[in-house]
């Protein structure tokens, strides 16, 4: 919100976060999750609310003005509660906890997540949004109950509480199974997801629809495995739809957080760092097996938004874009027919109207969504052009609306430096660099890799959560540990560079060290060092992003294969088997675990090589998808690696070695002699 002169701040005015900034100057008692105002309700035996959300959510900017902006609801929330605000991004741990109380409740979880505590910070009620009236209404009954009947208030918590605690064994009946792989296990998976496709438009066959990277990603590994052309046709319809609708920013690049539609067309307009990060990855393998323009487009202009719009001066990425500017939801991105003609000019404008679909009246409540119904083929055909002619069109067409757009007032930024979502982006940045080799892909991706190793990884391999404003801050979750070494490793495989493959390995027996539960075979979500709250949870489930747990076992694997570690191993297929039961059996949930679990499928090509040639012939393998592979290199013999010793030349040329598990084919000279043998297992 905007301060006026005679505004007093209230707590918040010291936070780093941009989301706990915006309600700096709301005349309710804020207090940031700390200490403070945990024991300021114990000492003045009073219930908390808990109000959780993040600088992008349209919903909590609505809740905001209605009611934390107005000082008669104020007025209540400050007499009768301690108020903390939570950013959920910069606090996924409280915010862990709460969700969880809201679904042990009854009820749909999503932000802003509001909850009501006792002093002991137990939830006995939680709710999302409310209008004033209501929000109101509810605060005065509850303060009500709690002056008359509070032991009933007290018996809830108890029993949410109780929910809340009960690990994710307990909870899930998780068990270690048998991980033998069988192809009858592999195509169960491959139905659980496929019976919830959209066959026509893409996505699952529901509204909202968000992107869920990792459930694709799974189907393009199952159709490598398999051959299925059913999976590949419903990863590229997808793929294909989302990258013409209007949920993908059409003349500037990147995506939105989801499609308030089943056709992506009308997205909730906030643009997500780690959506795009994983977005990128997943453009990255589908041209890899496909081919098509665009998704080579996609991420094209995908990098150049990030590049843009998301990188700090030191190589960090930020957070997110919010979805309004001007107090108005998707203002930025939409046009009026008039400006979209003036920006183009006279001599196409008939043609760049029909080709993003813009009409009078407008498409949609605010303006025209720019999307695509046709693609490039299908539109050069109808207009008798070439198809050469369209894509040089089309870049002037987008260069004119992106220079018009930038006088426009922007959405708010959340400058705010995110170690797990920068993980999610470096990846993504080295993925695309492997598929394409150009190489402002790998100078974003190496600067940032860069970044996190100085800014937010300590001495002792311990990492920083969140960083802004020169200064890191709140230890580090299993998130951002995992999308670290998951980037990092990707980063090896594309530089041979060890350095970068010897910090994933210190950052994993850190995370052993400071997270993994012994008892139940998988990894807290909070470091064992990290403030005690009234739960240690662990994250399973895959959703937007996948669970940390996942992405740790996965890392396992690969770090396993690197430096012949028996522990590792061990502990991936405890895992993995742990889980195996869910992925079968709701396989959308656990589409990161179902990845995991093709890599056990068939056996793990790893690739040495060695000479001269390391770097071009690396590039040569990665114009091939073949995910379950591992790549080590070096342009002069050495034994830093396991899978380097007593590798050296042959024919005094540079030589590939093919082995797996420990068993090596004979060594070869060409790509595509390594190939053969690859493809002969």
């Amino acid at each position: 919100m905007t301060a006026h002169k005679d505004q007093v701040p209230n707590r918040l005015i010291k936070a780093t976060s941009p989301y706990l900034l915006q309600h700096a100057y709301n005349p309710v008692d804020w207090y940031p999750w700390g200490e403070e105002a945990l024991q300021k309700a114990k000492d003045e035996d009073k219930p908390i609310i808990v109000s959780i959300g993040y600088s992008a959510c349209h919903w909590c900017h609505v809740m905001e003005r209605e009611s934390f902006e107005n000082d008669e609801v104020a007025a209540i929330m400050n007499r009768y509660f301690v108020c903390i605000k939570v950013d959920r991004e910069e606090r996924p741990d409280v915010d862990a906890i709460y969700m969880d109380a809201i679904h042990a409740m009854g009820q749909r979880g999503g932000w802003p997540l509001n909850a009501l505590l006792t002093p002991e910070a137990k939830p006995f009620y939680a709710l999302t949004y409310l209008p004033k009236e209501s929000w109101m209404q509810l605060l005065q009954n509850v303060a009500q109950v709690y002056q008359t009947r509070r032991d009933e208030l007290e018996q809830s918590a108890s029993v949410y509480q109780k929910a809340i605690a009960a690990s994710e064994a307990e909870k899930y009946g998780l068990a270690v199974e048998d991980l033998a792989y069988s192809r009858e296990d592999l195509d169960k998976m491959f139905q659980s997801i496929y019976q919830e496709v959209d066959h026509t438009r893409g996505g699952t066959d529901r509204a909202p629809k968000f992107p869920m990277p990792a459930i694709w990603q799974f189907l393009l590994h199952y159709y490598q495995l398999t051959g299925s052309e059913e999976a590949l046709r419903a990863a590229e319809t997808t793929l294909t739809e989302m990258a013409k609708g209007g949920i993908y920013d059409q003349i500037g690049g990147g995506f939105a957080r989801y499609s308030v539609d089943a056709d992506w067309f009308a997205p909730h307009f906030e643009k997500m760092l780690y959506d795009n990060g994983q977005l990128l990855s997943l453009y990255a393998d589908a041209y890899n097996i496909t081919g098509k323009a665009i998704y080579q487009q996609v991420i094209d202009q995908t990098i150049a938004f990030v590049a843009r719009e998301l990188t700090s001066e030191e190589g960090g990425f930020y957070s997110a874009l919010d979805a309004d500017s001007e107090g108005v939801e998707g203002k930025f991105y939409v046009w009026e027919k008039a400006d979209f003609e003036n920006a183009i000019g006279s001599t196409d404008a008939a043609l760049a109207l029909d080709y993003y679909n813009v009409t009078h009246p407008v498409n949609w409540e605010e303006g025209n969504i720019l999307h695509r119904t046709l693609g490039d083929q299908a539109f050069a055909q109808k207009y008798n052009i070439t198809l050469e002619e369209l894509q040089q069109k089309v870049n002037t067409w987008n260069e004119k609306l992106l220079r018009k757009r930038s006088e426009w007032i922007r959405p708010g930024l959340d400058d705010k430096i995110l170690t797990s979502w920068n993980g999610l982006m470096l990846k993504g940045l080295v993925d695309a660099y492997r598929v394409f080799n150009k190489e402002n892909y790998l100078e974003l991706a190496l600067n940032n890799a860069r970044f996190l190793k100085e800014k937010v990884i300590r001495d002792n391999y311990q990492l920083y959560h969140s960083y802004k404003n020169g200064r890191a801050t709140i230890d580090a979750y299993l998130e951002d540990y995992a999308a670290v070494i998951e980037a990092y490793i990707a980063l090896y495989q594309a530089t041979f560079d060890a350095e970068w493959l010897n910090l994933a390995k210190e950052l994993t027996d850190y995370a052993i060290r400071s997270f993994y539960d012994e008892k139940e075979g998988l990894f807290f979500f909070t470091d064992a060092n990290a403030e005690k709250l009234i739960a240690r949870k662990k994250e399973i489930f895959d959703n937007v992003i996948p669970a940390s747990n996942s992405m740790m076992a996965k890392n396992l694997y690969w770090l396993y294969l690197y430096f012949d570690e028996a522990d590792y191993l061990t502990k991936t297929r405890q895992m993995l088997g742990q889980l195996k039961k869910v992925v079968i059996e709701n396989t959308a949930s656990a589409a990161n675990w179902a990845m995991l679990y093709t890599y056990f499928a068939q056996p793990t090509a790893e690739v040495a090589i060695i000479g001269e040639k390391s770097h071009a012939f690396r590039q040569e393998i990665d114009r091939e998808y073949f995910p379950n592979k591992l790549l080590v290199g070096t342009q002069t013999p050495n034994d830093s690696l396991p899978l380097l010793q007593n590798r050296g030349l042959v024919n005094e040329q540079t030589t590939l070695y093919v082995c797996y598990d420990k068993a090596c084919q004979l060594p070869v000279n060409s790509v595509e002699e390594a190939w053969k043998q690859i493809k002969g297992n």
